[in-house]
């Protein structure tokens, strides 16, 4: 009979004691014990069982669990007889920052001193212990919501103390995703004032720690050593390109097939592998989402499970805004073509600012993109290596194509109205409701913050009628920043039937007023319609057969949300 499928359960305990589906993942016990690391950051895309495996390293390591080993029992682990007697023999802190999603500095810090009084309250009998000096017990229970940073920064060290004097064992310290406050507070505008507090905190837990056994940390995203790991040279860092722990997060294809045979569903597997496999850690491929497969074997159906369970709002804002060369990127993705990019596991977020592939970087981190191959390594050089990258499956690209059409059509009707004006040529309908688009949105579109105030209109307005031309594949070839006469347009739409009239070739090229050269945003515009001509953007349309009288050329000319456009 098949096991029940518990969505969100990521407690282990309950998933044993209830015998709900789990895939045995115990033997990345044995593997992370037999490394010898002291400190052990794994980073994995989210909903990738982290949490879960996290909460199996404090059942099975945690003396408080001592006489639980039956929740093993029958799991690959239990079969080694030293990890039965290794088994809840630990003091154990776990910790995670999962939910610190906090807009400000202040409340980001005020839920990490939450965290830490909270752990402080699970061994509050320790704070009365004789064997703590009037002093300790003093500083044991002043621990609270409102205390200094300072305190917060060494309480996690200090607990350590008190537990390894108490039981008379160094501790394991657990701390499952440790970065979603750092992506928070990119977003927000305070990682400066974070990283700051988060580099001591880490340093003293992790590093200058006397009372600590082991730790892990787990994430979705590798954070530059350069800013909170600065001072832990006992790291290891295992990411999605390393081949440690290549099976323990995820499930492999043979978990996949045994769970879709299990909840008799093995006929779909062709199916399933075309939406859900395509992860690959290290040198394993075919690693599937848990998410998406506990799901389907839930519900039986297909969908964009795993892409739908959070808004993924970094990784939108940053294609959303980005400039035309990463929409071009996209668009060949989205095309299921690949892209070649270098790429630096060690995620800087102020770089997202200014350069243009960290967001490759951080789409591989985060699970939207797999490596299709890779640059062979030359020695033990820091600098990024140079990656062939592809979307990693149906799933993914699903949830790009709806992602896009939810950023490029706020109403259906009135986007049928602008292709229709865009390609009859009716220049007065295409400016009312472009401006009527830019007063209603574009505030929303366009991120001050992290693209310079002089491309963001031409980004956005770049990407927002590529967005529009979406449901004209059937009638269009649609491209962006390619070469043809002597530069490279914006947008181009070549006809399927060269013959019909009805759709006409199209280049549109967009510029944003510059007050050194132009007076008025006529001007403007103008010059981007002298640049379609002078550039010859026609030569590649008529190359392949669109007559030069059925070509039209637009210009776009932008003054903050004020729109221009005129063609001809």
């Amino acid at each position: 009979m098949a096991r029940t499928v518990s969505i969100g359960n990521q407690d282990f305990e309950k998933m044993i004691q209830r015998n709900c589906f789990y895939v045995d993942k115990t033997s990345f016990i044995k593997e992370w014990w037999e490394n010898e690391d002291e400190v052990t950051l794994i980073t994995r895309p989210r909903r990738f069982g982290k949490t879960l495996n996290m909460s199996m390293l404090k059942f099975f390591f945690s003396n408080k669990y001592a006489d639980r080993g039956e929740l093993f029992e029958g799991l690959e682990i239990w079969e080694d007889e030293k990890y039965r007697e290794i088994q809840g023999t630990y003091p154990v802190i776990f910790f995670s920052f999962a939910k610190i999603k906090q807009t400000t500095y202040k409340e980001t810090i005020e839920k990490i001193k939450k965290i830490i009084f909270d752990l402080y309250q699970e061994y509050a009998f320790i704070g009365k212990w004789n064997g703590l000096t009037d002093k300790e017990k003093e500083n044991f229970n002043n621990i609270s919501y409102d205390m200094s940073d300072v305190i917060a920064q060494e309480a996690i060290v200090d607990l350590s103390n008190y537990l390894s004097r108490y039981y008379g064992k160094k501790v394991i310290i657990l701390l499952d995703e440790y970065d979603t406050p750092m992506q928070e507070a990119y977003v927000n505008g305070y990682w400066e004032e974070l990283v700051a507090f988060t580099r001591s905190m880490f340093n003293a837990v992790f590093k200058s720690n006397p009372y600590l056994e082991r730790a892990i940390m787990t994430g979705i995203t590798r954070v530059s050593k350069e800013s909170i790991f600065s001072d832990l040279n006992n790291l290891v860092v295992v990411t999605t390109t390393s081949n440690q722990y290549e099976t323990a997060f995820g499930f492999t294809e043979e978990e996949v097939f045994n769970a879709l045979d299990e909840h008799g569903i093995l006929d779909k597997k062709g199916e399933v592998k075309k939406w859900y496999d395509g992860f690959t850690f290290g040198d394993k491929k075919d690693i599937y989402n848990p998410w998406s497969i506990i799901n389907l074997l839930k519900f039986k159906t297909f969908k964009t499970y795993w892409a739908d369970s959070s808004s993924n709002g970094l990784i939108n804002s940053l294609v959303k805004t980005g400039s035309s060369y990463i929409k071009t990127m996209m668009e060949m993705l989205l095309k299921g073509e690949t892209i070649n990019v270098p790429i630096d596991e060690q995620i800087v977020f102020s770089e997202l600012d200014y350069s243009e592939d960290a967001v490759w970087s951080l789409m591989l981190a985060s699970g939207y993109l797999k490596v299709v191959s890779a640059e062979p390594l030359v020695g033990n050089r820091r600098k990024a290596r140079r990656y062939t990258l592809a979307l990693t499956n149906l799933e993914i690209q699903v949830m790009f194509e709806d992602m896009i059409l939810r950023w490029f059509s706020p109403a259906k009707s009135e986007t049928n109205e602008f292709i229709k004006a865009l390609i009859t040529g009716d220049i007065e309908s295409m400016n009312e409701y472009m401006n009527d688009v830019a007063l209603r949105t574009f505030s929303s579109f366009d991120s001050g913050k992290h693209t310079s105030e002089k491309k963001a209109p031409e980004n956005f307005y770049h990407g927002f009628v590529l967005g529009l031309m979406v449901d004209q594949s059937e009638n269009y070839i649609i491209t962006s920043n390619r070469e043809s006469g002597f530069g490279r347009y914006d947008i181009m739409l070549e006809p399927k039937d060269k013959q019909s009239k009805k759709y006409p070739g199209i280049v549109i090229e967009f510029k944003v007023i510059n007050p050194r050269k132009e007076n008025s945003l006529e001007e403007t515009v103008e010059a981007a319609l002298k640049q379609i001509e002078e550039k010859n953007y026609d030569a590649e349309l008529i190359n392949r057969g669109v007559d030069k009288e059925n070509i039209h050329h637009y210009g776009f000319a932008f003054r903050n949300k004020e729109v221009l456009i005129d063609g001809r």
